[in-house]
């Protein structure tokens, strides 16, 4: 039987812009100058707080993504609050030449690129028994395959340019599994592994790869889950509450800045300790799991 249930109408998660601009950071604020980023998924989510972050330390940006609104708005925001434009492509990574083609864009306009930064992604709860083929695939696509779209094509412009780069993946928690996500969970440890195996054969070029792996973070992604099991992550950590966006954009600067010169091939679990103690349920718990008097 499937877990997909009726979602409750969306509700405001996490920061808004102006919150995005005035929170304070653990940077300076020239600590990305003269760097050029690109965010795939930088149009909502953590990407959209990634390129506000990464914009605010100075760099140049370049977002992509598939709604053209959505990425305007976020360009938009940029350029009213803090006075910078962006670039921004309406696209797919699922498809090799819209990526090809993105990533050529932006060495076309800035000449350089130094960090990508893979945020784009996506998933929804159901029994893994349920899934669809579609289903399956649309997630394995964009999530696995996706993201070694934009690496590869990312990696083939650097050795082409003789220039080193950094690339930070935004991932998932899969130590333990992700029980009612199983196609997300295939798909990002094969990113995580693919990017501990691409940090040693791209190592000769320069290249630094690295993850960063999410916990329950509040972004209006939540509005995919039931509300019930969406409010319940707040508790499914010992730290008994849900991260921000800025503790996900800090980490993907803290790889990419010069203070990540010496790590590649790492994953930096940023989950408030579950994968130590704690358990998500993004469609429910079943009864099967309920625990008597807890």
């Amino acid at each position: 039987m499937s877990i997909r249930l009726p979602l409750d109408p969306p509700k405001q998660w996490g920061m808004t812009d102006d919150d995005l601009v005035s929170c304070p950071l653990s940077f300076r604020d020239d600590a990305l100058a003269g760097q050029v980023c690109l965010v795939s998924g930088g149009g909502s989510g953590m990407g959209r707080a990634i390129a506000y972050v990464l914009a605010r330390l100075g760099a140049e940006v370049a977002i992509c993504g598939r709604r053209a609104d959505k990425l305007a708005e976020t360009a938009a925001g940029i350029e009213k609050r803090l006075g910078k434009k962006i670039m921004t492509r309406a696209m797919t990574i699922r498809e090799p030449e819209q990526v090809q083609a993105f990533i050529a864009a932006a060495w076309e306009r800035f000449e350089q690129v130094d960090v990508l930064v893979n945020s784009a992604g996506g998933q929804f709860p159901q029994a893994a028994i349920d899934f669809s083929v579609k289903g399956w695939n649309a997630v394995i696509d964009t999530n696995l395959n996706g993201t070694w779209h934009m690496m590869q094509g990312a990696a083939q412009q650097w050795r082409a340019h003789e220039r080193s780069g950094s690339i930070v993946n935004i991932v998932a928690v899969v130590t333990r599994g992700m029980p009612q996500v199983a196609h997300t969970a295939a798909a990002r440890a094969g990113v995580i592994y693919l990017s501990k195996t691409l940090s040693v054969e791209w190592a000769p070029l320069n290249i630094r790869v690295n993850c960063v792996a999410p916990g329950s973070i509040a972004t209006e992604g939540l509005n995919v889950y039931p509300r019930q099991a969406a409010e319940d992550f707040a508790v499914s950590n010992p730290m008994k509450r849900m991260g921000d966006v800025m503790d996900i954009a800090q980490s993907v600067v803290y790889l990419s800045a010069p203070s990540g010169k010496f790590i590649t091939g790492e994953v930096l679990t940023v989950d408030g300790g579950r994968q130590n103690w704690g358990e998500d349920w993004p469609g429910g718990i079943p009864d099967y799991f309920r625990v008597p008097g807890r």
